[in-house]
This record gives C-alpha cells, structure tokens and sequence, in this order.
C-alpha cells in the first residue's frame, strides 16, 4: 500500500503557494512493507495496469507466470510475544466519517485529494477576521496545531464509513429520534450556553474530548495518542484532555451493568496478529453520533507495517440505529513524546467567559434601568 504523509512546518508553508504546498504534502513516501489490508483507504489499482484487449487477429501473448501475493506485514513480537503496537500515532485525517451526498464514489482521484490538500493548506494560512469570536481565540497555527500541519495519511476514500456501502450512518430508530428530539428540548429549557457552566460543551469543560473513544476519531486537532503494552494490559493515551484507556486482556468479563463510564469499559484479546476490543457500558452523557447508553464498540486493531497499524470498528446500538455500521482509519506513526494537556489545570476560559456574561448581563440591566428612569 502507497501511503504518503509528511510533517509540514508553518514557516515552509510561508515560502509556497497552495499548489506547491500540495505536491509537497504528497512528495514523502513511506516504504511499505505490507500488503494493502483489506478496505484500506489506499488508491484502487489505476485501469493502466489492466491489460488491454489484443487487437483482432492477433496471436494471444503467452500468460505471463503468476505472482505469488505478497506476504501480510507481521510486526514485531513484545517481550511477552504480542505483536507490538506500542509508539506515538494520529488518525488526522482528510476523510469525512460520512461521504458527502453529492459524492457517489468511493474514492476519489490523486488530483482531487491534492486539490483538497491545497485548499485545506490554505484556508490554515488565512488570518482571521478582527472582531470575530474566532480572532478573540487563539491562532491554531501559532502553537502548531492547524492540521496541515500535522502528519496526515493519505487516505483516497470519499468517507470513513466503508459498511453501509454508501458511506452514510444508518437511519435512526424511531425512539433514538424521540430521545434526541427530548435532549434537544431539554437543553433549550435550560438557557442560553452562558448562562450556566452546566450548558457549557464537556469539551471546553476539559471532562472528555471526541478523540478519547471509543471509537477513536479525529478530535480535530492534538490527534495523537500513544499506545504501551503490558502482558494482560494495553493501554491507549490520548493527547485530548490526556485520557488514557486502559484494556484488559485477561479475559475478565464485562462489568456489571450498573458501571457505565464516560468511555465505557473495554475487554481486549489477541486474534493472531489483530487486537480485537469491545467496548460497553457507556454513561450515554457524552454520545458517539447521538448514541445511547446501549451502544457496543468492537475495534480491530492491525499493525500494518512500520508505520502504520489499520484501526476497524463497527458500533451497534439498536435503540439508535437502524442496523449496525463500520469505519476504517489510518492511525500513521508520529512523533513523540505526547506533553500532558493539562486542560483543567489552564482551563482559565470557563470563569473568564461565565464572568464577561455577568459583566455584559448587568451592564443591560442598568442602561434599561436608567432608560427607566427617564
């Protein structure tokens, strides 16, 4: 499988235009070793290499000798003989998790995911506009964390979805409808998203970020985890709000129903050279595509080669979705260490912004009062 990434520093892309930057995001090729593991988002075999149909009359071309297929990638064993996953990985990635409704392909052509790469380059470059609430944040680019520049697999698939194949999230039940629309209700009920902390996202809350999982995804950006290994342990960090899952591998059953945990409980256990993981038991507070508590996690984790392992997961949830659905992602090898992100410990922006409200509340009240007055 040809996969190309790179590192691209903010300064270097100060020196190109977008066109350049693209060619240049795709100019690093990494080695591989493997085969392309099944539903990759590698490129499909080009028509070029198709033989073409011998012309009428033609004598036909002797068969040429079969090639054997390429050995699978077999990684490297851990001490204690587990296939060794451990290192700093990101699943940054170009791919949307659903495919675009005006999109009917599955993939798309090297030129597209350039283009792609160039606009995305691009849009990072742009300044923001004074006044904005974007502009009063912090610039992305200034610590690093735009997402061009970052190592990004080149992934050719239209979506992350590869089960259904039309690359969309199964229709919702009829009672996942109901609960959504009562949540949403709820959520009207209690006010604006400044007027209480408790409206305030979990995220800002520095409580669990969208890339801790499972499953894990693109938390946007800082998406990178590190994976250590243990005999009977694996253990998954997140850069995000630095949690870290850990997995029993000692066949230990699931917890009882009355535990649920924001990223549930996992139980893992060795399938040759895949890692497969299920996950239950989830608190249904911090919900994966509207998800319920009901909803089931199972992850296949592959060290492809080198530099990349193959991450798989389907996620059922009967009293959300229609049938159950599955994802493939690239996790690609990045650099390490992962600095902890301590997002309590300088989560100055929630009293900041809470506080400004309160300012801003009060100065109305008193300008209606001195109208008041009048």
């Amino acid at each position: 499988m040809n996969i190309r990434s790179c590192v691209t520093p903010r300064a270097w892309f100060a020196t190109l235009g977008s066109a350049a930057v693209a060619g240049a995001l795709l100019s690093v090729t990494l080695t591989g070793e493997q085969a392309a593991p099944q539903n990759s988002g590698a490129r499909p075999a080009s028509p070029a290499s198709v033989p073409a149909a011998s012309a009428p009359g033609a004598k036909p071309a002797a068969a040429a000798p079969a090639r054997p297929p390429a050995p699978a990638y077999k990684a490297s064993r851990t001490p204690d003989g587990q296939p060794d996953l451990q290192g700093f990985w990101t699943n940054a990635t170009l791919t949307p998790l659903q495919r675009p409704a005006n999109v009917t392909t599955e993939y798309v052509t090297r030129e597209d995911f350039e283009k792609r790469v160039a606009q995305r380059a691009a849009a990072d470059d742009e300044q923001t506009t004074p006044g904005t609430t974007a502009d009063v944040h912090y610039d992305f680019s200034q610590f690093g964390l735009d997402k061009t520049q970052s190592t990004i697999a080149e992934n050719y698939r239209t979506s992350l979805i590869v089960d259904p194949p039309d690359g969309r999230i199964p229709p919702q039940t009829p009672e996942a409808q109901q609960r959504i629309a009562a949540a949403a209700a709820a959520r009207k009920a209690q006010g604006a998203t400044y007027d209480r902390v408790q409206n305030i996202s979990l995220g800002s809350r520095c409580i669990v970020s969208g890339g801790a999982g499972p499953p894990l995804m693109d938390a946007g950006y800082n998406a990178n985890y590190q994976i250590i290994q243990a005999p009977n342990t694996v253990m998954i960090l997140t850069e995000m709000i630095h949690d870290a899952r850990i997995i029993p591998l000692d066949a230990r059953p699931a917890p009882p129903s009355g535990y649920r945990g924001w990223m549930g409980a996992s139980r893992g256990r060795w399938d040759g050279e895949t890692l497969l993981v299920e996950t239950t038991n989830f608190n249904g507070r911090f919900p994966f595509q509207n998800s319920s508590d009901q909803l089931k996690v199972s992850e296949r984790i592959t060290r492809t080669s080198k530099a990349q392992i193959g991450y798989r997961f389907t996620v059922e949830d009967p009293a959300t979705w229609t049938r159950p659905w599955t994802a493939e992602e690239i996790l690609q090898i990045t650099e390490g260490p992962i600095f902890e992100h301590a997002c309590h410990e300088g989560n100055y922006g929630i009293a900041n912004t809470l506080a400004g409200v309160r300012l801003e509340e009060k100065r109305q009240a008193d300008e209606a009062a001195k109208k008041g007055a009048k």
